[in-house]
């Protein structure tokens, strides 16, 4: 794979994370599977609103579904995204200094 497709790759799963909301997303499945209506509640937008952010962020492979009867629960396909927080986390605490 050339260098710049890695790098491509790598912003298009940064830039699926840059939302608030899919920030907010990321963090509530970090503690566990959820379902659409659990994450509508947690985040205050409509269940449109809240597919499109699953959406995005299931393309990029940071979740992952699974139907059950009428519900779709979503759960972290990679939890070591949550080093990635941790790493912003040491950011803004370096910034405040």
């Amino acid at each position: 794979m050339p260098l710049i497709t890695s790098f491509e790759e790598r912003a298009k799963i940064m830039k699926a994370m840059a939302h608030p909301s899919r920030l907010m997303v990321i963090d509530e499945l970090s503690r566990g599977e959820r379902c659409v209506c659990e994450l509508q509640e947690m985040i205050g937008h409509d269940m449109s609103t809240v597919s499109k952010h699953l959406n995005v962020l299931k393309k990029a492979g940071i979740v992952q579904d699974e139907r059950r009867g009428k519900q779709i629960y979503y759960s972290l396909k990679v939890p070591c995204i949550l080093n990635f927080f941790h790493c912003i986390e040491s950011v803004l605490e370096a910034n405040k200094s």
